[in-house]
């Protein structure tokens, strides 16, 4: 361990050369390595948008067009040609080898034969945007949404993908775009988080946590998840015998415990997050139970979002849980599936049947939100993104199931500036790869953060020894699509 010679003459720390560096030293040229590192390492001062350890509200770059996000992930892998994407040319090479093959997931299961979509396919609003029956209501908003066909990811397996699509990279330790969006700019509303996770309380989803992690941001900034039956935090009632009063003075002295420890290790960004939790916690318990509750809205907006239907309830509600957040600060909700025989959307077999299932899940409580948010006003700077981590292949996967296609999914956005009724992007006749306008998922997570104010390659933080990003753009040399918004 390197320690600081004293000068004899002075009680003031002597200057040490390098050569006396490397001299004491035990890890010798160790250290001048180090030096260069130091030197050349990002600096958080440099950086205008490396902000610090708190959600306190901050100005974007430039004006954005949105404000807030809500995304509807669809946990699983949505099957583009059987939801948006119709391909004719599989009805006449049905029950035949797929020209040129394909990547196969489960390679030794896929028959690569083509498989037709079964369902009908209709043309909907001005747009003409087509969606299929298994869609009525999210058809309806044909002309709010922006429909990207031409979405391609990196990764064919669940966890990877999941990972490229929330964090910018198929890798675990990075921080989810949630994350990304409150350490630039914080939370609108101080008594509550930033950033709100709504999943289903009976099952995690795969790849758990990581789904809404800040990663090597501080930990203040990943997601919080609220519970939509019940009291939305755990312990959010206080408990018999305690007053308000003694629950002050409690917080007080434990707030006082964590800044003492805080001098003492002020590398861990889990304590800036416990301080700040519990500073929120004195005023949250008003604010989360009226985000949440329900009973405030009319009969007629629940039955909206399905909440009186068994196939609905559930899903319906944190939709319009979702709202009510947003309603109330909340900058980032990230909702997920409800649990309906296994991964919602990862239809290995009985593809078919399980597609209706899920659909009819799904459907008209995201209708229903996108509805709500264009009434009230709140669609013109609320960007709603609906999306899973991939598609499905054209071809049969055993007796009636579709396998994983990394090459072609569709995406649909609402709101925050992005173009109303477009459809963009197409895919080959058989719905298998691109074929015009290719958007990457790092291409739309540059575009998003342009809706919010914000320069993606700007957008960085000092981590082992380099700027990272959530496009990384230095080595994938990804920029916004211009297209797909005003």
């Amino acid at each position: 361990m390197f320690r600081t010679r004293t000068n004899t003459h002075s009680s003031e720390p002597a200057h040490i050369t390098r050569r006396e560096c490397c001299r004491q030293s035990i890890a010798s040229f160790g250290w001048l390595g180090l030096a260069n590192l130091i030197c050349h390492a990002p600096s958080a001062m440099a950086n205008p948008l490396s902000l610090g350890r708190d959600v306190k509200t901050r100005p974007p770059q430039f004006p954005p067009r949105a404000k807030r996000m809500v995304l509807l992930f669809q946990h699983g892998g949505p099957s583009q040609i059987d939801l948006f994407d119709p391909k004719p040319m599989l009805e006449q090479y049905a029950g035949k080898p797929m020209p040129g093959g394909v990547e196969a997931f489960f390679d030794k299961q896929d028959s690569s034969l083509c498989t037709p979509s079964p369902f009908k396919f209709a043309r909907h609003g001005e747009s003409g945007m087509e969606f299929s029956e298994l869609l009525p209501h999210l058809a309806t908003c044909a002309d709010d949404l922006c429909q990207i066909r031409s979405m391609h990811t990196l990764v064919n397996d669940h966890e990877g993908a999941l990972r490229h699509f929330q964090t910018g990279k198929p890798r675990v330790g990075r921080p989810t775009i949630g994350s990304w969006i409150s350490y630039a700019l914080g939370t609108v509303n101080q008594n509550l988080p930033p950033y709100v996770v709504l999943s289903d309380p009976t099952y995690d989803q795969v790849d758990g946590i990581r789904n809404w992690s800040s990663g090597f941001l501080p930990a203040i900034y990943q997601g919080t998840p609220l519970r939509c039956d019940g009291p939305g935090l755990f312990d959010l009632s206080l408990p018999t015998g305690v007053t308000d009063e003694m629950q002050r003075e409690q917080l007080s002295f434990l707030q006082d415990l964590n800044r003492q420890h805080q001098k003492r290790y002020k590398h861990l960004s889990e304590l800036d997050a416990r301080i700040a939790n519990n500073a929120l916690a004195g005023n949250i318990r008003e604010e989360v139970t009226a985000a949440m509750d329900l009973s405030r809205e009319t009969q007629a907006t629940q039955a909206r979002y399905g909440i009186d239907n068994p196939a609905t309830g559930t899903y319906g509600r944190r939709c319009l849980m979702a709202r009510r957040l947003l309603e109330s600060g909340v900058r980032f909700v990230a909702l997920f599936n409800d649990k309906i025989n296994g991964d919602p959307w990862d239809t290995h077999d009985k593809h078919n049947e399980r597609i209706r299932t899920v659909t009819a899940n799904v459907d008209q409580p995201s209708a229903a939100l996108i509805q709500d948010l264009k009434r009230t006003g709140l669609l013109e700077d609320t960007i709603v993104l609906w999306v899973g981590e991939f598609g499905r292949l054209p071809v049969s996967q055993g007796k009636d199931g579709r396998d994983h296609n990394r090459h072609a999914f569709t995406a649909l956005v609402a709101g925050g500036g992005f173009k109303p009724g477009l459809t963009y992007g197409k895919t080959d006749d058989f719905g298998y790869k691109i074929a015009e306008k290719p958007v990457a998922v790092g291409e739309l997570h540059a575009t998003l953060l342009q809706q919010f104010g914000l320069n993606h390659a700007e957008l960085t933080y000092p981590h082992q020894g380099r700027s990272e990003s959530l496009t990384d753009t230095d080595i994938t040399g990804v920029q916004p699509t211009a297209a797909l918004v005003n």
